[in-house]
């Protein structure tokens, strides 16, 4: 079933057109590890600013890019711009988001030789705010695609494990460029080029081939009042959001001090270091279906949560490695990025589903506006996770540049990139496991919008029916 622009306004969607609103995702997700897993401690270590220095001007720069998320929704929902065929509300901001990161992506993975953190925090700026230029209008364009409560969670899935085998090229362009000869600095450079040869053809299908919904005849054109508070009246948002800001800083942690991990604990080589963060997307990319099967038997938030009971029963025994535990350290890789699919492919699901009890309730089309705050707290949450594991360490005398740390500052690292974690999953899972908007109820809020009248006028009184 499709609507008027072609676009499956409930229904399931063809291999080609998903495969083209997907692809994209592949070439944005290459330098995303790096971005927040490598290019902290290569900054920090190899180009000597400090882990306090570079941990501040990580937070800094995702504060601002947060600040950007809620503004570039707005905009997104609510100010189309010239396109050809008509004006349209995500076309013409993810082309000029791209152009943008391409430039900031460039500077920041191949800085001169002595950077400063001037250099670090304003090409970060620079690449955070063309990246969300892209991802938040990308990501409200996949919840349009389909108002299925399954199909959506399958168009997540395409996307996220294309996204993951994105990562899964980051992680091979570094073991190329060290086979190559290249030092840590020229991989880098590398995962910039990668993502942007890769990333011009995904970007040119989706823009060509899928298509999008034409905007609303009407839109208030800035923030209300009552916008806030229908977003503060919409119990299965909050409970959801606080659920992935939690499960946020539970998964960057460890990815903030993956490398310290495997240099300092494990006393692993590079080569070591590029087959753990192998086995740890590709083991993402395989068991995103079965997440994706679990989800139609249990629903996706407990599909979700049996994910992060799964992470803590691989955390638990962080503590008990040391030098040489690289193949006991990869079965915990394994298992934890088994538990990231469903981190990836499930959630997105969950919010397009929150979306449609706001769009009931308000009678107005704010997907961006929903994404771009899913967005500003997946962004906090990882700021927050450089800045806390890094502040963390140099409390503890952790010094990346000694050769042998002392036993303070090793367990302060197995503390800060295990233990904590396992807190913040186990608040996660109890936020999220009894979250209201099941296959049931989606399915009755569905009803209820294609019966509905059309969209209600800017300004008037939100409707409240009893669902969540």
């Amino acid at each position: 079933m499709t609507g008027p622009t072609g676009h499956a306004a409930s229904g399931h969607l063809s291999a080609g057109r998903l495969l083209a609103y997907a692809l994209p995702a592949l070439a944005l997700a290459i330098p995303t590890i790096p971005a927040f897993v490598l290019l902290p401690a290569f900054y920090a270590q190899d180009l000597g600013l400090g882990l306090a220095a570079v941990g501040t001007a990580m937070v800094v720069a995702r504060l601002f890019d947060g600040l950007c998320d809620p503004l570039i929704g707005l905009m997104s929902d609510r100010h189309a711009l010239p396109w050809p065929g008509g004006k349209r509300r995500r076309k013409p901001y993810v082309l000029a988001g791209a152009l943008l990161a391409g430039l900031g992506l460039v500077q920041l993975f191949s800085p001169p030789a002595e950077p400063g953190i001037g250099y670090l925090l304003g090409w970060s700026m620079v690449l955070s705010l063309g990246w969300t230029l892209v991802s938040v209008p990308y990501t409200a364009w996949g919840a349009e695609l389909s108002g299925d409560y399954h199909e959506r969670a399958r168009i997540t899935g395409w996307r996220e494990g294309l996204a993951m085998v994105g990562v899964l090229v980051a992680g091979a362009v570094p073991a190329l460029a060290l086979a190559a000869g290249l030092d840590r600095a020229g991989g880098l450079a590398w995962v910039a080029w990668a993502a942007i040869l890769l990333g011009v053809p995904g970007l040119a299908l989706l823009l060509l081939r899928v298509p999008e919904a034409p905007p609303p005849s009407s839109a208030p054109p800035a923030l209300s009042w009552r916008d806030l508070r229908a977003l503060a009246a919409n119990g299965p948002f909050l409970r959801l959001v606080v659920a992935w800001f939690l499960n946020g800083m539970a998964t960057g942690l460890p990815a903030a001090l993956f490398p310290l991990i495997v240099d300092h604990l494990l006393r692993g080589s590079e080569a070591a270091r590029n087959g753990l963060i192998l086995v740890y997307f590709l083991s993402g990319v395989v068991f995103i279906p079965l997440w994706l099967g679990l989800a139609r038997r249990i629903g996706k938030h407990r599909a979700w949560c049996v994910a992060m009971i799964v992470a803590i029963a691989a955390f638990v025994w962080v503590p008990l490695l040391g030098p040489g535990d690289v193949l006991a350290f990869g079965v915990i890789c394994a298992l934890t990025g088994m538990a990231l699919g469903a981190d990836l492919a499930l959630p997105p699901a969950i919010q397009a589903d929150v979306i449609d009890l706001d769009r009931l309730r308000t009678g107005q089309r704010r997907e961006g506006l929903f994404f771009a705050l899913w967005a500003m707290a997946q962004k906090l949450a990882l700021a927050l996770a450089v800045g806390i594991g890094f502040w963390g360490l140099a409390l503890a005398g952790f010094e990346t540049s000694a050769t042998t740390q002392s036993p303070q500052a090793l367990t302060a690292l197995v503390v800060i990139y295990a233990l904590i974690p396992i807190g913040l999953k186990v608040c996660a899972i109890l936020v999220v496991w009894g979250h209201p908007l099941t296959l049931g109820r989606q399915k009755a809020i569905r009803r209820l919008l294609d019966r509905a009248a059309p969209a209600a006028p800017p300004g008037s009184e939100p409707r409240k029916p009893e669902i969540g």
